[in-house]
């Protein structure tokens, strides 16, 4: 599963278990595992510039947690070692990304975000694998992580083998691209550590950076978070940026340019998982359909779905910001007056906005 070798010199019993513990995860339904250490010391010192430029925008969170972020044993006491796994998330099934992102009539909703919340399906096969490593080690202490608290799960999985930090900030792996979501199991169990990828093979692509609508890859593996669109429609409480609103095109949650464009996804294998597969639609709407939904139907269409933790508010913003991006119909000018009177001033402000745009 990984592709990092092993140190050498480990313990042949503690290596057994290692080997058995990546059988393990594969029957489970992982397709990589790794283990770490916990230095990160020199994401520590990069971590702490990029929150000193304040290019984390609104996500104070990140700067809360401080250091422990970075330092494992401080976040789970006792932790020596990071696992790490990843599960492929790419639908085997809907409408091609190219197409929708073309037609203006259309939403365009971030692959990963299409079926269910990966966060709780992961946690409880990590939860299992844990029980797993405990039956066969004996008695240790862990913590198993699906994007739930201050975990640097990128570098972790770097230092677990399991590939390399790309240009646009995302993990890639040589064998199956970038469309996958991360989970980690901290433990106190002294398991053998894979070796890290030392270096990028992104090479002298830039191919992300040029395509980010929004340019938001302000440098090679740097990211400034108050431009991407994936934090603007997702993390960002309040009015999008008047002079961003233009270049989000219809992207209504998340955004996946950056993936979409990178040569190493020719590699990419669609997930078995059926749980990813496009619900409701989403995968290519209709704008006016859904800026029509009223909060119990959003809440309703969006259950066991990431896309709920937004809230109705925001994703009427980000709906009208596509609907003025978009082409000047009688359906998409009656579904914006529809919501002038919304009682968010929030979703009002865009509205008038995406109304300006398509009644100059």
């Amino acid at each position: 599963m990984s592709e990092a070798l092993q140190e050498s010199g480990a313990d042949p019993a503690a290596a057994s278990l290692r080997r058995r513990l990546e059988e393990q995860a594969r029957e489970l339904g992982f397709q990589q595992l790794g283990v770490a250490d916990t230095d990160l010391a020199p994401e520590e010192a990069r971590l702490q510039e990029w929150l000193a430029r304040g290019c984390h925008g609104e996500m104070g969170w990140m700067a809360r947690h401080g250091r422990r972020r970075c330092r494992p044993a401080e976040l789970v006491p006792g932790t020596v070692r990071v696992i790490s796994v990843a599960l492929d998330y790419l639908p085997a099934r809907g409408a091609p990304p190219l197409e929708v992102l073309r037609e203006g009539t259309l939403g365009y909703v971030s692959r990963y975000a299409l079926g269910r919340d990966y966060h709780r399906l992961m946690r409880r096969r990590l939860q299992r694998l844990a029980e797993w490593l405990e039956r066969e080690a004996g008695p240790l202490g862990y913590r198993v992580f699906v994007d739930s608290a201050p975990v640097m799960e990128k570098p972790l999985a770097r230092n677990a083998g399991l590939g390399w930090v790309g240009k646009h900030t995302n993990l890639i792996g040589r064998r199956n691209g970038s469309w996958f979501f991360l989970g980690e199991i901290y433990t106190d169990l002294p398991l053998p550590v894979d070796r890290p990828w030392g270096e990028s093979h992104c090479g002298s692509c830039t191919a992300c950076i040029e395509v980010c609508p929004t340019q938001a890859i302000i440098a090679p593996y740097r990211l400034d978070a108050r431009r991407c669109i994936s934090y603007l429609t997702i993390e960002h409480p309040g009015p999008i940026p008047e002079a961003i609103r233009p270049f989000i095109g219809n992207r209504i949650y998340g955004c996946d340019d950056c993936q979409l464009v990178c040569p190493w996804n020719r590699h990419a294998r669609p997930s078995p998982e059926t749980d990813f597969l496009p619900r409701n639609g989403l995968d290519a709407p209709r704008l006016t359909e859904l800026f029509a939904w009223d909060e119990e139907t959003f809440l309703r269409r969006t259950e066991g779905s990431p896309i709920r933790r937004i809230g109705h508010e925001r994703w009427l913003r980000n709906i009208a910001v596509a609907l003025g991006n978009g082409p000047s119909t009688g359906a998409a000018l009656a579904a914006l007056r529809a919501r002038l009177d919304h009682p968010s001033a929030l979703v009002r402000e865009h509205v008038r906005w995406a109304l300006a745009r398509l009644t100059p």
